[in-house]
This record gives C-alpha cells, sequence and structure tokens, in this order.
C-alpha cells in the first residue's frame, strides 16, 4: 500500500496508512529544520506541508519535506505571509516575485509611515494659535498618494475637452508633484495646501474659462504642452539666475507655440490677446498654486516656477510696448528682436 496525504478535514482513522521507511517523524522533521513542532502541524494543518499517518496514527513526512520546511522557515523570516509561500510551493511564482512584491508592499507602508510622522510633527510643531487649523488642514489628506490623487483629479476636472492619457500624464508631470518618501512637515502641509487650494471657486473657475476658450481655438494640446515645455526648459537657467522676466528667446518660443496652435503668427496684437488668454495662468491663485508645489516638492526650479516666469515676461513686454505712443494703436506687424522691453 501507498503513503496517503492527510488532508487538513481528514480524520486519522481515515488515513492510516502502513509506515513506509525513510520516512520521517514530526519531531526529527522539526529538529532537522529549526521549526517548532506546534509550528510544523500549524502548517500541516494550512496545506504547507504534506504529511501522512501511519498506522499509530502519527504524522509522518517524505524528506523532501525537510527542504520545503526550510524554505518556508526562510521566507516567513522575511515577513512573507502564507499565501505568498504557497504561490512559491505549487509553482505560481517565484522567489524572487514574491519578494519583490513584498518589498514593494513594505515601501507602501513605509511612505504612510513617514508622512504621518511628518504630519504629527508638523502638527507639534505649530504655534499653539495655529495649531487647531494646522490640525484641520492635514486631516483632509491621508497620505501624499491620496493628495496626489485629488491634484489629478482637479486638474482632469478644468480639462473641458477630452484629453487622452498620454497628454494628461505629460500635463500632471508639469503640474502636480510626486510626494516624497521621506516627506519633512513643510512639506506635507504644502501638499495638504495645494488640496485645500482646488475647492478655491474663483481659481477654479477661471482655469476652467481658459480651457473653455482653448477647446475653441487650440487645434493641438499636446503640441501647445510640448512647446511650453520646451520654453520652460529654456527659462529654467533665468529663473535660477533670480533673473527679472524680460523678453528674449525664452519668451519668443512660448509664444511661438501659442500662435502656432492657433493658427497664426507672433505679433504685438497678438501677444496683448494672449496674455488676456492666459490671464488665470499667473493670477494670485495660480502663483500661490506654483509656490506651494515648489515647497512640496522641494524643488524650486519647478516647470510652474519658469511658466509664471515667461507669462510674467509676456506681461512686461506687453506692457512696455504699450506705454509707447507709436504702438498705442496696436500695431499687428510682427515683433521686433531687437525692441527693447
Amino acid at each position: 500500500m501507498g503513503l496517503r496525504r492527510y488532508g487538513r478535514s481528514s480524520s486519522p482513522v481515515e488515513v492510516q496508512v502502513p509506515l513506509l521507511d525513510g520516512t520521517l517523524g514530526i519531531g526529527d522533521l522539526a529538529r532537522l529544520t529549526g521549526v517548532p513542532v506546534r509550528t510544523v502541524r500549524f502548517y500541516c494543518d494550512e496545506g504547507i506541508v504534506d504529511s501522512v499517518r501511519s498506522t499509530g496514527g502519527h504524522r509522518r513526512f517524505d524528506p523532501t519535506a525537510v527542504e520545503r520546511l526550510r524554505l518556508v522557515r526562510r521566507l516567513r523570516g522575511l515577513g512573507l505571509g502564507l499565501a505568498s509561500i504557497r504561490n512559491v510551493l505549487i509553482g505560481e511564482r517565484s522567489v524572487a516575485e514574491v519578494v519583490a512584491a513584498e518589498r514593494a508592499a513594505l515601501d507602501v507602508q513605509l511612505a504612510d509611515m513617514a508622512w504621518r510622522r511628518a504630519s504629527l510633527r508638523a502638527v507639534e510643531e505649530a504655534e499653539p494659535a495655529d495649531r487647531a487649523a494646522r490640525l484641520e488642514l492635514l486631516a483632509a489628506v491621508e497620505g501624499g498618494g491620496a493628495a496626489r490623487d485629488a491634484l489629478i483629479d482637479f486638474w482632469r476636472r478644468t480639462m473641458v475637452a477630452p484629453a487622452s492619457e498620454a497628454m494628461l500624464s505629460a500635463f500632471v508631470t508639469m503640474a502636480v508633484p510626486e510626494p516624497p518618501a521621506d516627506p519633512t512637515p513643510p512639506q506635507v502641509v504644502a501638499f495638504a495646501e495645494l488640496v485645500a487650494l482646488t475647492g478655491d471657486r474663483v481659481l477654479t473657475r477661471g482655469l476652467l474659462a481658459m480651457a473653455r476658450a482653448n477647446a475653441e481655438l487650440i487645434a493641438d494640446e499636446a503640441e501647445l504642452i510640448s512647446g511650453i515645455r520646451e520654453a520652460c526648459a529654456l527659462a529654467r537657467p533665468r529663473v535660477q539666475a533670480c533673473e527679472a522676466p524680460r523678453r528674449g528667446p525664452e519668451l519668443d518660443r512660448f509664444v511661438a507655440v501659442h500662435a502656432s496652435v492657433r493658427g497664426t503668427t507672433d505679433t504685438p496684437r497678438f501677444r496683448r490677446r494672449l496674455l488676456a488668454d492666459v490671464a488665470a495662468d499667473h493670477d494670485r491663485g495660480m502663483r500661490r498654486y506654483w509656490h506651494l508645489v515648489a515647497e512640496a516638492s522641494g524643488d524650486p526650479l519647478t516647470l510652474g516656477a519658469s511658466h509664471l516666469w515667461l507669462t510674467d515676461s509676456l506681461e512686461r513686454c506687453v506692457r512696455a510696448r504699450d506705454a509707447r505712443p507709436s504702438e498705442r494703436a496696436g500695431g499687428g506687424g510682427p515683433v521686433s528682436a531687437k525692441a527693447p522691453s
């Protein structure tokens, strides 16, 4: 007669079979693997380790159970659950796969704990008069991932025209910071303030109005976003050097892409119209938004900072041109590269 496996719901009487040479008793298996006897019994009941019953009703194990149980002990030592271990034992997943999944899950837990720690410190370090407001602000945001999701959802709602996932992703890269793995108290406060700012009705109305206008005027949003990124990259050294907004190749590229997607060219008249079109991009709410993005990301040289520099440069250029008597009539000729700011 052969050995019969002992199932979880089986009784000793049902599976008693004659003992064959070469099997191990539960004590031997425990000694060879360093796993306590009671834990071996538990693994048997959970189907992790196979056993059979002798005619006397004792659990017996095939010698291959030694390496199997050693592997279980090692994986448990890394904190893996029985479900993951079972998947390894039955060949559904490799050790590398379950270890990577466990590490990823641990990364999420550590990020959540780091966020909580920074939030607690932010409340603890607040001035007594500000502590209640700080607590209310931070309590509204569960974590960095939740804050980022809320910001993405905000920008998705302000896009009137249907946006592809690729275009939304490109825009999110510009406008939504990634939560740091180990945030500081000021960073969690900045993220919470960003989320609170999405409830600003004035800001939302301005962005929606701009989005509706863009939907009617702009032929290719993806081209616009790509061109704006190029202009922001050109402006970054100016922002880094704390140079005042001014005209130059950075502004010219910014205006050129706006003109291109509107099917027109760069002229003084177009620049005045563009300044009105992008008014929501550099009002009080958006200035606050980009300031908070810099704080939340820990990088003062964000695309938002460069974008503000460009819109401020546009405003300065238009105001300076309008201030010259010969230009007040709003001539439509092309912008001269030598015109002073």
